[in-house]
């Protein structure tokens, strides 16, 4: 069966907590906290792009499962933070990490989900016999405007996941999408930060796609619930992830090992692809887990894995939740400059 091989994740080191944004704006941190879920978020370095992030995630990866660069032959990178209007991110990683020079290489957007249609293009590709690994990551550095909403947390970080079909650590046992046109969340060519319609990017956008996704995929396998040990879905704050799975009958324990939002906020692409690994970083030969993603515009990927008995020899260290806590906070006035947020006309 094709599936996960390896995985790798990078969270920037630097945070900015909630009180710091509200202390700058006037607003109430306590309130924003209880409202968003979000108590802290990752921020980029000023030389740390999706690029640099895909670069360390992807190495991590070969790192851990031994590969030799050179058999993975496609890398596919999903970001809606690109470092380049016109160059492609998917080659830089290539190049950093080696791959064959018979590549299949390209960028991808679809808001929060691009990665995981990076990892269903892999999975064909192998089941296809094209390739014998793939590479796909989900990264960005999102963007928000000053004094938005999305600023407490809109956060950088991601993760890369080697597609096979020997040695997997957790097996694809099926997936699927759900897509329509709900324009949710948008940024026009040339425009520095995003657009978004309030709560409309919640029922209409969100709940509908990752409920339908999850529940269908579910549905066809004849699987409930209970049949999970774990389930992850895209975090744009912490409250949404929580409400879909009471919606779909999952408990809290099934959600809390993945729900890394509350600690580095809303890593967009990387988002549920980050939780995911550190589900892997605990999972068990034999669990299931579902993984369900979510990209403004609007889509949802659904997945189904299986976890192998590979897992038990497989090195996981280190963990995804002891990268949130190597954490340096920083103040306001850096992370402007850091984000950029400064513009000299």
């Amino acid at each position: 069966m094709v599936g996960i091989v390896s995985y790798g994740t990078y969270i920037p080191a630097y945070r900015i907590k909630a009180e710091e944004i509200a202390r700058i704006w006037g607003e109430n941190a306590e309130s924003i906290k209880s409202g968003l879920g979000v108590y802290e978020k990752a921020v980029a370095d000023i030389d740390e792009d999706t690029a640099t992030i895909s670069v360390e995630a992807s190495r991590e990866a070969l790192k851990r499962c031994g590969i030799p660069s050179e058999e993975i032959k496609a890398v596919f990178v999903g970001s809606e933070s690109h470092p380049y209007a016109v160059k492609p991110t998917a080659t830089i990683v290539a190049e950093a990490i080696g791959a064959n020079r018979f590549c299949y290489a390209a960028d991808l957007e679809f808001a929060c989900k691009a990665g995981t249609a990076g990892m269903q293009i892999c999975v064909a590709m192998v089941k296809a016999g094209m390739i014998k690994y793939g590479l796909a990551v989900g990264a960005d550095t999102s963007q928000s405007s000053p004094g938005d909403a999305l600023e407490y947390s809109a956060a950088s970080g991601g993760a890369a996941f080697i597609i096979g079909e020997n040695e997997t650590i957790a097996e694809v046992k099926d997936t699927l999408s759900f897509t329509t046109d709900t324009p949710d969340f948008w940024r026009r060519e040339g425009m520095p930060y995003p657009s978004h319609g309030g709560r409309f990017t919640g029922e209409p956008a969100y709940f509908r796609h990752v409920y339908t996704a999850a529940k269908e995929i579910m549905k066809r396998n004849n699987l409930s619930p209970e049949d999970f040990s774990y389930a992850v879905f895209h975090m744009p704050n912490g409250k949404f992830p929580t409400r879909v799975a009471r919606m779909l009958g999952f408990n809290s324990e099934q959600i809390e090992q993945g729900l890394v939002v509350r600690r580095i906020g809303n890593t967009y692409s990387g988002s549920s692809l980050l939780g995911f690994s550190a589900v892997l970083d605990v999972a068990k030969p034999g669990e299931r887990i579902l993984l369900t993603s979510f990209g403004s515009g609007a889509g949802s990927d659904a997945f189904i894995f299986e976890v192998t008995e590979n897992i038990e020899s497989y090195p996981r260290e280190p963990k995804v939740w002891e990268k949130i806590e190597r954490a340096r906070y920083i103040d306001y006035g850096l992370y402007a400059k850091l984000r950029k947020k400064i513009r000299m006309v």
